[in-house]
């Protein structure tokens, strides 16, 4: 089958990672991928890399009648099956293509956010999808219920981990943490994602600092995005050197690994988070919100804790909890890492998009 994926979207995150390694994993099954990205987009360019074909496109309000156009010319030119759109406006314009083109279409729903009642939900996961992915199983009954779907036209497939590119190597994780001022006795509570408002990080600062006294407690913040303000906030707080940002890391393996206790406390959007899984997978207790997907990964009292979003004082009492208890964190490692394992690899995740293109193809005619 020839897919096409959609992407409005100029980030270069979980969901634009998911979009690519699904796209490697599906032309190792023998299906071809072509994409339609923004321009300069972090998806754009990097697709490229990998040696996919990749069409330019506007999806920018003013370019819409142009690029519901150069999509049509794509769709003919390229022979597409299946459409799988991401976001709004791709969905929105993509959508519509394939419908004139009598294209089917896969819409994948990432973020576990509410969707906007009436028409809009009718439409967009409705009449411009002919069947919709979600990456957390929380938000199929909004959705069924606000776009009026069928329970039967829709699917939680997670993004999950690659065995065998998730791992890390000892002497790394030490030299990480020798970086850090960490002593082995020591305790290091980290986060690993790209570091945004919805993210938690605000309240990950605030439990830093309502243990600040708890010297042997440390905390580090790995990812990439809007870290400076996130230094300058740490810096008012009286946290420069309690809260270290590392920045992006091309490899944050050895950097989860070197954490003993990997906290994750999105405040939004949520769906099943490739950081928790990785986290998991690396055998790190979990401590993350109640938000969206991540439930399903930070089982409460089996392999991490969970706490309300906004709750600094919670986190707090979680990290004292597991801080005191290295038998607890080994047992709620253990136990994350063997729910990845059963439920939380990569090929799971192809395996159920397989299928899906497969289910919706051949209901042609």
């Amino acid at each position: 089958m020839k897919i096409l994926h959609t992407e409005s979207s100029f980030g270069w995150g979980g969901q634009e990672i998911r979009i690519l390694n699904e796209s490697l994993g599906m032309q190792k099954l023998g299906h071809e991928v072509v994409f339609a990205a923004a321009k300069g987009s972090g998806l754009e360019r990097n697709a490229r890399k990998h040696g996919f074909k990749v069409y330019e496109v506007s999806f920018k309000r003013p370019f819409l009648l142009f690029t519901f156009l150069r999509l049509l010319f794509i769709l003919k030119k390229e022979h597409i099956d299946i459409v799988n759109t991401h976001s709004s406006l791709d969905s929105w314009t993509a959508g519509f293509a394939a419908r004139f083109s009598q294209k089917k279409i896969v819409r994948t729903r990432h973020l576990s956010t509410a969707i906007k009642k009436g028409l809009n939900s009718r439409l967009l996961y409705n009449f411009l999808a002919d069947f919709v992915v979600t990456t957390s199983s929380s938000i199929i009954p909004m959705i069924c219920k606000q776009a009026k779907l069928s329970p039967f036209a829709i699917r939680c497939i997670p993004t999950g981990v690659d065995p065998s590119k998730v791992e890390s190597k000892e002497d790394l994780v030490l030299t990480f943490r020798e970086k850090l001022g960490v002593k082995p006795e020591d305790i290091l509570v980290g986060t690993t994602c790209f570091v945004r408002s919805w993210k938690g990080i605000d309240d990950f600062m605030k439990a830093a600092l309502l243990l600040k006294e708890e010297s042997h407690i440390k905390w580090v913040v790995v990812g990439g995005g809007h870290v400076e303000k996130y230094i300058e906030k740490a810096a008012l707080m009286g946290l420069k050197d309690h809260v270290i940002f590392t920045g992006h890391l091309e490899c944050p393996y050895h950097a989860i690994s070197a954490m003993d206790i990997f906290a994750l406390l999105s405040t939004a959007h949520e769906g099943i988070s490739q950081a928790s899984l990785q986290a998991a997978f690396l055998k790190r207790p979990l401590i993350t919100t109640t938000i969206g997907g991540l439930p399903e990964v930070c089982l409460h009292c089996k392999t991490g804790l969970q706490v309300q979003p906004f709750s600094p004082e919670q986190v707090r009492d979680a990290v004292l909890e597991l801080a005191k208890d290295a038998q607890k964190r080994l047992s709620y490692g253990e136990l994350a890492h063997d729910l990845v394992k059963e439920k939380f690899t990569f090929d799971k995740t192809l395996s159920g998009m397989e299928s899906v293109y497969a289910q919706i193809l051949s209901s042609l005619g």
